[in-house]
């Protein structure tokens, strides 16, 4: 870049970010200073469709007016006391929680990987005191390809060597299995009497939008419940309505509860994107083996974050995102195969509801889909790639018909340009 005077004011902030912060994200050129609804804005006014959703964490578009205001209102009252004492707004927030998603108790955090962390300690906290397996010998299992967040133990479960290189040495008590192989995992089961909990995605988001066969969950949960270990389903990006229903693990409003996991995790859209908020909702028999002192958090359970998460969840259900998010996702998803016929660019278009992506023909060491996605930038889309060549498509639910179709034309303009 030029001296300081020559420079746009987009690239002197991103020179003042690449100066004095941390070198932890590689972020699309674009600086942000303007969210509503499925749009965002630039620093010099330029308008955007946002397909990120800051990775499905603004389901219910950004800045939502109901969810603001609760922001607002709650602020204005009240917006932390620690876990030393007792709020006005957690137990009403853990009660609709609990309620909305069919489980006994809910345990507040505040990102999604303190969630994980929280599932793994409840995990292994049961397998102990509950299962009966020797102290210190439990283990969770994890599936290839996934991505729980960046902590040391939950990198420990990854096999994504850019996220585990040098940070060694990794905690203990991980195995691993394909994803979507359930002989393989049973295989694991007979083989080790260990095993306390599997944990995984619905859906693979970060690989790329992975999704298994429509029978794989049903028949993980029914493996799990034969060998007495525990599901635990990490819905932080895939649930809250992203791939057309509340969650993608099981049907809340199923009078069966046969396919509801042991644990759920949440995090990301149950705010909206206003505050950083998760959940680890479980049964009393797993969540009351924590004790006091064992597990918590400062700002875990907060007024401000329960109010605003309440609200959140409330949109989502009023303004019915979720069926909004399967209609159109078939729509998109069609919309983008046409693309791929025409184009050529597009080795595989998958999906459910509007967690979508777009495999790009190259190999994952290539800058195409780096170099689509700046291309989608200049004609008014965000987008990002993820391992390599993979193009993750999501935009905020509160999208309409008119507008994903708009979105289709300027993917495929984008695109023509590297045919």
């Amino acid at each position: 870049m030029g001296t300081t005077a020559n420079l746009s004011k987009s690239e002197q902030l991103i020179e003042k970010e690449d100066q004095y912060g941390a070198h932890n994200y590689h972020p699309l050129p674009v600086v942000l200073e303007k969210g509503e609804g499925v749009f965002v804005w630039d620093v010099e006014g330029k308008k955007y469709y946002d397909f990120l959703s800051a990775y499905s964490a603004v389901n219910q578009g950004h800045c939502h007016p109901r969810i603001i205001n609760a922001l607002k209102v709650q602020a204005e009252k009240l917006t932390l006391t620690s876990r030393a004492f007792y709020n006005d707004k957690l137990g009403d927030f853990e009660e609709f929680v609990c309620k909305l998603f069919g489980f006994d108790k809910a345990l507040i955090m505040n990102s999604g990987v303190e969630a994980v962390e929280t599932a793994m300690k409840l995990c292994r906290k049961w397998a102990y005191q509950v299962k009966g397996i020797a102290q210190d010998q439990a283990k969770i299992v994890f599936a290839n390809g996934n991505f729980h967040g960046r902590t040391i133990s939950v990198i420990s479960a990854s096999d994504d060597e850019s996220a585990r290189r040098n940070f060694g040495p990794f905690v203990d008590g991980i195995a691993h299995v394909p994803y979507n192989d359930v002989e393989s995992f049973e295989k694991l089961l007979i083989a080790d009497k260990n095993i306390a909990g599997f944990i995984v995605e619905p859906i693979q988001g970060e690989a790329g939008v992975v999704v298994p066969d429509s029978d794989y969950l049903s028949r993980i949960k029914a493996l799990c419940k034969t060998y007495n270990v525990l599901f635990i389903a990490d819905e932080i990006q895939t649930g809250i309505a992203r791939t057309g229903s509340m969650l993608a693990s099981y049907d809340i409003t199923a009078e069966d509860k046969t396919n509801q996991p042991d644990i759920l995790i949440l995090g990301k859209a149950i705010s909206g994107g206003v505050l950083p908020v998760s959940a680890v909702l479980a049964s009393d028999e797993i969540m009351l083996t924590i004790k006091p002192g064992e597990h918590g958090s400062t700002y875990g359970g907060n007024p401000l974050a329960c109010a605003v998460a309440k609200e959140a969840l409330q949109v989502v259900i009023d303004e019915n995102l979720a069926e909004n998010a399967l209609k159109l996702g078939e729509i998109f998803r069609t919309g983008l195969e046409d693309i791929a016929k025409r184009v050529g660019i597009i080795n595989l278009v998958r999906g459910k509801g509007l967690l979508n992506a777009i495999v790009i023909d190259s190999s994952e060491e290539s800058d195409l889909a780096w170099n689509i996605c700046l291309k989608f930038k200049e004609n008014g889309l965000l987008a990002k790639p993820t391992h390599g060549n993979k193009i993750r498509l999501a935009p905020p639910l509160v999208i309409t018909e008119a507008q994903i179709k708009e979105s289709l034309t300027i993917i495929e303009k984008s695109l023509l340009d590297f045919a």
